[in-house]
């Protein structure tokens, strides 16, 4: 039976973030950069609010990539990251030991780029008995190309692939649950794109829940007053 047949759980899955750092996005091309980051800063927080391990390496850090990015930095405030020479991450015993001391086996991969640094440890690590799951959304490569001839290549090696939504409700799983189900909400509002809007228009429209924003919009009682005014004033009268 594929390793596949079952889905994961915020007790067996680990996120990893590779290489998400300044001079690997300047030469990302296959999609929209501001989403991409988007994406991966949600499905961060969101790995926290679940406990779900994170590893967190980079590159070459102040030689050539640059830190990473401050909006996932800020969502583990002080938390080791393995530095790299290697451009394949499973080469480096330090990332290896951080991979393994997560205790998973369902490994969720995001990062830069994808047709090298997301690939070459996908392959390996598969050979090694892990279940790899590629949050492309969370991925970018130099070209829209290399991007679908990367996917293409680790599903051939058995590698699954994912979107964000569908990675993070992956561990919700069932909405009875509730521990973890109004922080979801709150993030998914801020950050889910049109599903997040969505969500916001149920609470406050349908629900009547308060409006998320810290200051809400208020809507003045006159403007209402002054169309239904206007509306019978426009109306024919019958003077017959």
């Amino acid at each position: 039976m594929s390793n596949y047949h079952k889905l994961y759980t915020p007790q067996d899955s680990a996120v990893v973030f590779i290489d998400q750092q300044p001079q690997m996005t300047f030469g990302m091309a296959s999609s929209d950069r501001a989403t991409m980051i988007n994406n991966v800063t949600l499905l961060a927080k969101v790995a926290k609010e679940f406990n779900v391990p994170t590893v967190l390496t980079a590159v070459e850090t102040e030689s050539f990539s640059g830190y990473i990015w401050p909006q996932l930095l800020d969502v583990f405030p002080g938390q080791p990251v393995v530095e790299r020479t290697s451009m394949n991450s499973w080469d480096d015993p330090g990332f290896r030991k951080a991979i393994e001391a997560t205790g998973r086996k369902n490994i969720l991969m995001t990062g830069l780029w994808t047709e090298v640094c997301i690939t070459w440890p996908t392959i390996e690590m598969l050979a090694e008995g892990y279940n790899i799951y590629v949050v492309e959304d969370c991925c970018g490569a130099t070209s829209p190309a290399a991007q679908e001839a990367a996917l293409s290549r680790m599903v051939q090696a058995g590698a699954v692939r994912l979107t964000t939504i569908g990675a993070l409700l992956e561990w919700q799983r069932d909405w009875k649950n509730k521990e973890h189900y109004n922080a979801l909400m709150e993030l998914l509002k801020q950050q889910a794109g049109a599903y997040g809007s969505g969500v916001e228009y149920a609470y406050t429209m349908v629900h009547h829940a308060p409006q998320s924003a810290q200051k809400p919009q208020v809507v003045p009682k006159k403007v209402a007053s002054d169309r239904h005014t206007t509306a019978r004033s426009t109306t024919p009268v019958d003077t017959r």
